[in-house]
C-alpha cells in the first residue's frame, strides 16, 4: 500500500470521526480497530495540520489494518458521485424530518433504488445518526451489541438487559438522535417484537426509521390478518403507514450518469434501457464504459 493511499484513508477517517462527538466514540464504532490506531492514522489528515511527509506514527500499522479501516469508513479507489434522484430527495427529507421530530417511519423501496447510498450520505452530513444494516442471523443481544457499537460505545461485557439500558440512556442524552434500520425486512419476528420495546423506551427522544423492500409491508399486513402477536403494535408505532419510494426511472438514470461524467444522450439512453430499473446495474454500466474509454485513450 502506497503512502498516497494511506493519506487518502487518513482523510476519509477524519471525515468519519467528524460524524461523532469525539474521536474515541468514532474509534469504538469501528470493528477491530483501537483508539490508538485511529489516533496514529489521523496524523496524516490535513485537518490535523500535518505535513505531506509520511507520519512516523504510521510505521507500525500493517497494510491489513489500513484496508480494514478503509472498508469501514467508505474509502474506495474510484470515487462515485451520489446523484440527487427523486428517491434520494424524498428519502433525505424523510430522514431529516424523523431526526428533527423524533418520529418513527416505515419506508419501502425496490432493490437497487439507491436507499443505502442516500442513508450513507445523510449519515455523513448529520451527526448522531446511527445506521444498522440488518442481518437475518441476528438475535436480540447481537442487535443491541451492534447498535451500541454504532453509537460509539464499547459494547463488550454487558448482558442483554444491560445493553438495552446503556443504549436508552446514551440516546436520551443526545439531541435529536436518529436510528436507521436498513434492510429491516431481514429482521426475524423476535427482533420485530423487540422494536416495540425500543420504541416504548425512546418515544419522543429518538427518531427511528425502518427501511426495507415491499416484502416488509406485506409481511406486517399478513401478520395482522393472521392475528400474529405483536404485529398490530408494530404497525401502529409506524403510524399505520408504509411510505413507498418511486423507484428508478429515466430521469433518475440520467441524473446518475451526468453526475458521474456521462452526458451523451445516446449513451444515457443505452444505460437506462439496460438498467432494469436498478441503480446498481447503472453504476456497473457507467464504470465499465469509463474504463473502456480510459483504455482507448491510453
Amino acid at each position: 500500500m502506497t503512502n498516497q493511499e494511506k493519506f487518502k484513508i487518513s482523510e476519509k477517517l477524519a471525515e468519519y470521526c467528524g460524524m461523532y462527538d469525539s474521536q474515541n466514540k468514532a474509534a469504538n464504532s469501528l470493528k477491530n480497530v483501537s483508539p490508538a490506531t485511529v489516533s496514529h492514522m489521523l496524523k496524516g489528515a490535513k485537518q490535523y495540520g500535518e505535513s505531506p511527509e509520511t507520519p512516523e506514527a504510521w510505521a507500525k500499522i500493517k497494510a491489513e489494518m489500513w484496508r480494514n479501516v478503509a472498508a469501514q469508513v467508505g474509502c474506495k479507489n474510484d470515487e462515485w458521485v451520489v446523484a440527487e434522484t427523486r428517491d434520494f430527495k424524498t428519502l433525505y427529507k424523510l430522514l431529516a424530518y424523523s431526526k428533527e421530530n423524533s418520529k418513527v417511519s416505515f419506508i419501502t423501496g425496490a432493490t437497487g433504488s439507491g436507499k443505502t447510498e442516500t442513508i450513507k450520505k445523510f449519515t455523513k452530513e448529520n451527526k448522531q445518526v446511527y445506521t444498522l444494516k440488518c442481518n437475518d442471523f441476528w438475535n436480540r443481544k447481537t442487535f443491541l451489541f451492534e447498535l451500541l457499537t454504532a453509537i460509539g460505545e464499547d459494547a463488550s461485557g454487558y448482558t442483554m438487559y444491560e445493553l438495552m439500558g446503556v443504549i436508552v440512556r446514551k440516546l436520551k442524552e443526545q439531541e435529536a438522535p436518529l436510528l436507521v434500520l436498513d434492510e429491516a425486512d431481514k429482521l426475524n419476528d423476535q427482533l420485530l417484537y423487540f422494536f416495540i420495546t425500543l420504541y416504548n423506551n425512546l418515544e419522543d427522544h429518538c427518531g427511528i426509521i425502518m427501511i426495507a423492500t415491499e416484502f416488509l409491508e406485506k409481511r406486517i399486513k399478513k401478520g395482522i390478518r393472521l392475528g400474529k402477536k405483536g404485529y398490530p403494535e408494530i404497525y401502529s408505532r409506524g403510524g399505520k403507514k408504509f411510505i413507498k419510494l418511486n423507484g428508478v426511472g429515466s430521469t433518475d438514470v440520467r441524473a446518475v450518469c451526468v453526475a458521474n461524467g456521462i452526458t451523451e444522450a445516446s449513451r444515457i439512453k443505452e444505460i437506462y434501457e439496460d438498467s432494469d430499473h436498478d441503480l446498481r446495474r447503472v453504476k456497473d454500466k457507467i464504470k465499465a464504459y469509463k474504463k473502456l474509454v480510459q483504455g482507448q485513450e491510453a
